[in-house]
């Protein structure tokens, strides 16, 4: 065969390899985008959006009493606005930008590289990115409920666009950017530490800086509006669908478990808090088990996608429990004005979760058994280990630089309304409206 007949029959041969031969084994080192996947981070997305913008808001602004209702409704909706454009220009790229162990790099500043064909797994990075955003959105948004009804606007903007710089990032980074806890074996499914308990912890260290309300603890300040609270956290319920099912980054069989997991310990810790009032004080209250269904879903996030129906049903029911006790000691005992109980529902509850899930992901529980424990971690002892040095870092970070922060803005430009107008209400004192007409 002369030399161009064996060129021909070479060429001949290649073409029909490339035929005969599946596409995965020629591209199985690049991402090929499933839009399967890609429509549900989107659905989820919104949801969780949704759950800041209206849900917490409609909660949180229910809670508080009629004369700071717009306050808090412009606090969430102000913070959403900041911190999406933070993220725009670098905290998307310190939480999962390439770097180091502590903190990610400024490769992707400005969204650098974010392209509408760039992919994140197998769906877009643009959709991973603004899923992750929705995160970074309503972690400061929870830290309200802690200072509720008594910090100037011009400082809770200052304060929670630093907070996101250098306490939301970093943590961020630590466990789901490829930082030194995901790298040790940290279970944290969708945001027990990275949301939950920076949140709490954050707004314990606010309501101890700024002091209590006048008022607080003699006068009673109950929620002005529990139609809107109710309505709120109906919408937080529906919302964190996307909040635990979505962090499976997939439409497959871990966002539906998460989901499941989800549902369970939100109806058991809604039902566990109930029980305790009713017991306690003779009669149940709505605003009892509409708290309490927060309870349930904040202690599930970090275990969400890590154990079964039977194991959410007693975290969530442990949930109800122990974040109602939180609750009454902080309020009652220690008389600390956490104005919308921030710290012992989510603080309290994110450290409980991210525990439990060091427990119920064991895959020997029998009825309760997990999905199993991190790569590399062989024993319930071993991975509690990594849950509470998780755990203990994310509070101690926390509380120092909430600290720092809360002390540098007050030096900048003053924490804390005046005694008159935090008596005639932030609503007319700050933004020259009313929520109502009266």
């Amino acid at each position: 065969m002369s030399p161009n007949n064996k060129r021909a029959m070479g060429v001949l041969l290649l073409g029909l390899l490339g035929v005969l031969t599946p596409a995965a084994v020629w591209s199985q080192d690049k991402p090929v985008l499933d839009t399967g996947n890609s429509a549900w981070i989107l659905t989820s997305t919104a949801l969780v959006l949704f759950m800041t913008l209206p849900g917490l808001s409609l909660f949180y602004g229910g809670l508080v009493r009629t004369r700071n209702v717009l306050s808090v409704l412009m606090q969430c909706f102000a913070i959403t606005c900041v911190v999406s454009l933070l993220w725009f220009v670098c905290v998307y790229s310190l939480a999962f930008g390439s770097g180091g162990d502590w903190i990610g790099g400024f490769g992707k500043v400005f969204m650098a590289g974010v392209e509408e064909d760039s992919l994140t797994g197998d769906i877009p990075e643009t959709v991973f990115s603004m899923f992750q955003m929705t995160f970074a959105i309503i972690t400061p948004a929870l830290i309200v409920g802690g200072f509720a009804e008594r910090m100037k606007f011009s400082a809770m903007l200052l304060f929670s666009a630093l907070w996101v710089l250098v306490v939301y990032a970093p943590v961020a980074h630590w466990v789901w950017g490829g930082g030194w806890l995901q790298q040790m074996g940290l279970l944290d499914f969708a945001g027990g530490t990275v949301v939950h308990i920076t949140a709490g912890v954050a707004a314990l260290v606010s309501a101890l800086v700024l002091g209590r309300r006048h008022g607080f603890p003699g006068t009673a300040m109950p929620p002005h509006n529990m139609t809107m609270v109710v309505t709120g956290a109906g919408m937080l319920w529906v919302g964190w669908f996307g909040f635990n099912a979505g962090s499976a980054l997939a439409a497959n069989g871990n966002a539906g478990m998460a989901m499941m997991a989800t549902h369970l310990s939100a109806a058991a810790g809604s039902l566990a808090w109930m029980a305790m009032e009713w017991i306690k004080y003779r009669k149940p209250s709505v605003l009892g088990i509409v708290t309490g269904m927060v309870a349930g879903l904040g202690t599930i996030t970090p275990a969400s996608g890590y154990v079964g129906p039977a194991g959410a049903v007693v975290i969530g029911t442990v949930a109800g429990f122990a974040c109602f006790n939180a609750t009454q000691f902080l309020k009652r005992v220690l008389k600390v004005d956490d104005s919308l109980d921030v710290f012992p529902v989510h603080g309290v509850g994110g450290m409980l979760g991210t525990l439990a899930a060091g427990v119920f992901a064991s895959a020997e529980l029998g009825v309760f058994k997990g999905q199993g424990f991190a790569s590399g971690i062989s024993s319930m002892g071993q991975q509690l280990g990594v849950q509470l040095v998780g755990v203990a870092a994310t509070v101690a970070y926390t509380v120092v630089v909430t600290f720092v922060l809360l002390k540098l803005v007050d030096a900048i430009i003053g924490l804390r309304v005046s005694r008159e107008d935090e008596i005639g209400g932030l609503d007319i004192a700050l933004h020259e409206e009313r929520g109502y007409d009266l």
